[in-house]
């Protein structure tokens, strides 16, 4: 399998804690090829497909990982990684472990 890497990488959910970068298109063939088979659909065929046409050089990787995106948000795995968890973002503590 190529590793034929993305301009920025996707965030899915893996799991109900667990999230998974997808950089590559083998990252998110590797992460099709797990999806269960009775959840799959017209918009699965579609990134599918992309994602081994722009393996095969046949397709655009941008609109290959454009189809897994539109996808994963369809399907409700797609983790908006610009957003900090609570932890990073809380209050800064100074020195004295007051909140400055």
């Amino acid at each position: 399998m190529s590793d034929t890497y993305f301009d920025s990488p996707l965030y899915v959910k893996d799991g109900d804690l667990l999230v998974r970068q997808i950089q590559c298109v083998a990252d998110a063939l590797d992460f099709l090829d797990e999806w269960p088979a009775d959840r799959r659909g017209m918009m699965f065929d579609v990134a599918q497909e992309a994602l081994h046409s722009a393996h095969d050089g046949r397709f655009p990787l941008t609109a290959a990982r454009t189809a897994f995106a539109s996808w994963a948000r369809a399907s409700g795995v797609l983790d908006d990684a610009s957003v900090a968890p609570p932890w990073m973002t809380g209050p800064k503590l100074g020195n004295s472990g007051i909140p400055s």
